[in-house]
């Protein structure tokens, strides 16, 4: 009988979750049908971005290769070149291409660079000179603290300034040449800039002539412009982020990545609390215009500046009200911070200025009644006329309809500012610059403040930080990182006949 029951249940429906719940048990896996966990949704979230993230590179990539092809050919039809030189050039670029295939498949590492000289310091990490061990190539590395950047919030900046300088093709803008992240930090490898910067030069000089002032002023419009028409806001427009290249040229550097000042770390500043009536706190009080002559407003700044400008809080001096005010804010601040620049150079020191950050936002909210001109200065009309025109309020601060207010000459709309009357915009960075820093060769870095060194995890939230531009590939017959500038921007714009035969 047992037999014949036992022959009967094998011809019965089984019950199947009970199975596999046994199979679960006997393997261990107990509780398998449970919902994933939050790691698991991210890593599979992770996942999903880094393959679409893959593919879409490999399109792009595939795309621009043909833009290049197509824009030699074409540049190679207007010069009417002979079929040999036609073969030879297109051969060169057939190199190139394979070459930055190559380098695109290397996965780059710290490893690949020599460190040297630490030219920049700041709450997030470090910049240093550095040269590429293949080629010698000299690089400005950026190395950026990944914990640093998660704990204050900082991870979208960080990735929108990868994302311009990926984005941006512009000889007023530092070239990236490529990204690559490790455990704990990200790096950017970008051109090295041997000229130091603004900050540094008028420290040097504690003025400008106007003259100076108009080259410097006009090279940072051209710089803005390019990238308002990208749709970014700098935000971060100061001194110390306009680097000269070795022959005096500004590029602009930094972008959306160090905050000058965290706003949340202020209370709520209105206007209705910043008049000058009798009933003007203790505190504010401090923060009227100081009865100096320029002089010694000049030597006070001086003495602050070098703390100021390398504090973790750093220097309100160039942000707009609109930003300390959280109104909402859009391109037009990056044009107030123009104009505290100009005042700077111009004056030497900036224009709400104050031992105490606090006192310089209450004067930059406040700024009709502070916006000053030193008689000592002896600044011509025409200069005072935009620094007004720029630190104004937004609906009525020029460069808020477009870089176009300050720079097109002639146009319906728009007339140059007299203040640049005869400068040839298309030209300014073919000129030679207003001020040629010594530079002795790639590796000096004299025109940078000195820093001590600092001592130094693959993280989901810098997915697709990897980058590589074609302008990493050498024209020489070398596998690395060289600079090859005529690459991308302008493709062999240099190229002569008979050059590659």
């Amino acid at each position: 009988m047992d037999s014949a029951r036992s022959w009967f249940h094998k011809f019965q429906p089984r019950d199947k979750s009970a199975t596999k719940k046994k199979e679960a048990t006997a393997n261990g896996n107990e509780g398998s049908d449970e919902a994933p966990s939050n790691a698991t949704k991210l890593r599979v979230v992770a996942a999903k971005e880094y393959i679409e993230n893959h593919y879409k590179a490999q399109m792009k990539n595939l795309q621009e290769r043909k833009e290049r092809r197509y824009n030699l050919e074409k540049k190679l039809e207007e010069a009417d070149v002979s079929e040999e030189e036609h073969n030879n050039i297109l051969k060169h670029l057939e190199k190139k291409e394979t070459e930055y295939m190559h380098l695109q498949r290397h996965k780059m590492g710290i490893d690949d660079f020599e460190l040297l000289t630490m030219i920049g310091k700041g709450a997030f990490g470090e910049v240093r000179v550095c040269s590429e061990k293949t080629t010698g190539n000299v690089y400005a590395m950026k190395k950026l603290k990944k914990s640093e950047m998660l704990r204050r919030g900082q991870v979208e900046h960080v990735k929108a300034e990868r994302n311009l300088l990926a984005e941006v093709d512009s000889n007023c803008i530092v070239k990236l040449y490529c990204s690559f992240q490790e455990n704990e930090y990200l790096y950017l490898i970008m051109e090295c800039l041997p000229g130091g910067d603004m900050m540094t030069l008028l420290m040097w000089k504690d003025t400008l002539t106007e003259d100076e002032a108009r080259f410097f002023i006009g090279e940072a419009v051209l710089a803005i412009e390019s990238i308002h028409k990208h749709n970014y806001i700098h935000r971060d427009i100061k001194p110390d982020n306009l680097l000269l290249n070795r022959y005096g040229h500004l590029e602009l550097s930094d972008f959306g990545l160090c905050k000058p000042l965290d706003c949340t770390n202020f209370p709520d500043l209105q206007e209705k609390d910043i008049n000058l009536g009798k009933s003007y706190s203790d505190s504010l009080q401090s923060a009227s215009l100081p009865k100096h002559t320029q002089q010694e407003q000049l030597e006070n700044w001086q003495r602050n500046r070098r703390t100021l400008a390398y504090s973790t809080v750093r220097t309100p001096d160039y942000i707009a009200p609109e930003v300390l005010l959280k109104k909402g804010y859009g391109m037009e601040c990056d044009w107030w911070s123009l104009g505290a620049i100009m005042y700077e150079m111009l004056v030497g020191y900036p224009p709400f200025y104050s031992d105490e950050p606090m006192a310089t936002c209450r004067k930059i909210v406040n700024w009709r009644a502070h916006l000053k001109f030193s008689e000592e200065a002896k600044l011509s009309a025409e200069a005072k006329d935009l620094i007004s025109k720029l630190l104004c309020d937004v609906d009525q601060r020029l460069g808020t309809k477009g870089a176009g207010e300050i720079k097109v000459v002639g146009h319906a709309f728009f007339q140059s500012h007299s203040w640049f009357k005869g400068i040839e915009w298309d030209r300014l960075y073919q000129m030679e610059a207003a001020f040629i820093p010594e530079v002795k060769d790639e590796f000096d870095t004299q025109n940078f403040e000195k820093f001590e060194e600092m001592l130094s995890s693959k993280d989901l939230n810098f997915m697709g930080y990897t980058y590589k531009n074609f302008e990493i590939v050498n024209d020489h017959e070398v596998l690395g990182i060289g600079i090859c500038k005529p690459a991308v921007q302008g493709l062999y714009a240099d190229w002569k006949p008979g050059k590659f035969t």
